[in-house]
């Protein structure tokens, strides 16, 4: 099959032939007819991912129809419409048996951050030599082989092309919202970064019925797409710019709750600096390793909380449901996600498109 491939980081991606094997015990042969490219893949790419392992498929946003099932599988079959989940919990650790399902960190788990089965082997080769998908996806590709922990069948009516956002960046920011920070309705929220994912979050919130939702960024045309999508308020900023004054302007007392969606520690930061006493600030997006966020204790002392947030809290059996039912109702706005879809063929453009941020979602179409 054809996949892209990343065999060195800081390369192009190759979008090259290789071997994909059939569907083992508990696994799912998926053809996939569509993947977002998600800012992580490009972190991935540039080496600043802790997935990141060459040589690597990319992608993990994606969806398709099941091709095969393999022996075990009883919650699919051929010809089903499915989702990639960002995960699938191994249903078998203390977290799992809890009810804590989010917090599986089990051996299962961490093999499939990496791109291994349970075994620790992959499907995918070229040569003999191993190629792992991107966090058990690889979605960039023809074909995946999945666990079926991993996959949730949704309705074949819902376009594949927009269903795909949801194994990652459309569930990474209602999750923020609606499963990490809890808004409540009448609520304030702000909202530093309007890309993919936090255009999710604003959206989140709309959802949650917050009443007033402040959307930052340095891009005109990501402001106008999140007052589209619910924001009540937008604030075009410069670099450096004193964020939390700003938003005082508008709710002088500070937000109920504030999302940073950028990964950069500075507006962590300011983010926090943004809410009112009792306030939660969410860390939503993802900062390289090793960083540090650093807050006046004095403000932390007066009841603010700082959370973080690994894919938006999701329970891939609850969460993509959910999602695909808010769409359905037309609470939920995918297609105004989607800018460009591209052929596998030209993946290389959608990194470039991410690097210049120019784009919300570039889906490929393999």
């Amino acid at each position: 099959m054809r996949a892209a491939v990343m065999y060195e980081p800081h390369r192009p991606l190759v979008v090259d032939e290789i071997d994909v094997e059939s569907a083992r015990s508990g696994e799912v042969l998926v053809r996939i007819l569509a993947s977002g490219v998600c800012r992580s893949d490009l972190h991935a790419l540039e080496g600043e991912s802790p997935v990141s392992q060459p040589p690597m498929v990319l992608g993990h946003e994606g969806a398709g129809i099941v091709e095969e099932v393999g022996p075990g599988v009883t919650g699919l079959k051929k010809g089903d419409s499915v989702v990639i989940a960002l995960y699938g919990p191994c249903g078998t650790c203390g977290e799992c048996r809890a009810g804590d399902i989010t917090n599986c960190w089990s051996e299962t788990r961490t093999h499939n951050m990496y791109g291994r089965m349970p075994d620790g082997t992959t499907r995918l080769s070229k040569g003999g030599q191993a190629i792992a998908p991107m966090c058990g996806s690889g979605s960039l590709a023809e074909y995946a082989v999945v666990r079926e922990a991993q996959l949730v069948r949704i309705d074949p009516s819902i376009p594949l092309d927009l269903a795909c956002l949801a194994g990652c960046g459309v569930t990474t920011g209602i999750g923020a919202a609606l499963n990490i920070a809890e808004v409540r309705p009448g609520s304030t929220a702000l909202v530093i970064g309007c890309g993919g994912v936090g255009l999710n979050v604003i959206q989140g919130n709309a959802i949650a019925g917050a009443a007033r939702i402040i959307a930052c960024d340095t891009q005109p045309a990501k402001l106008d797409l999140a007052a589209d999508l619910g924001a009540t308020d937008c604030l075009l900023i410069e670099p450096d710019e004193d964020i939390p004054e700003r938003v005082k302007a508008l709710v002088p007392a500070g937000v109920d709750y504030a999302f940073e969606v950028v990964g950069h520690t500075p507006l962590v930061t300011q983010a926090f600096d943004s809410t009112r006493t009792g306030g939660t600030t969410v860390m939503v997006g993802a900062p390289p390793p090793g960083t540090e966020v650093t807050v006046d204790s004095r403000i932390l002392f007066s009841d603010r909380k700082l959370l973080g947030c690994m894919g938006g809290g999701n329970i891939p059996a609850r969460d993509i449901p959910r999602i695909m039912r808010h769409y359905q109702q037309g609470t939920l706005d995918l297609e105004k996600l989607v800018e460009t879809r591209i052929p596998l063929e030209h993946v290389n453009e959608a990194f470039e498109a991410l690097r210049r941020g120019e784009t919300v979602r570039t889906v490929v179409e393999p």
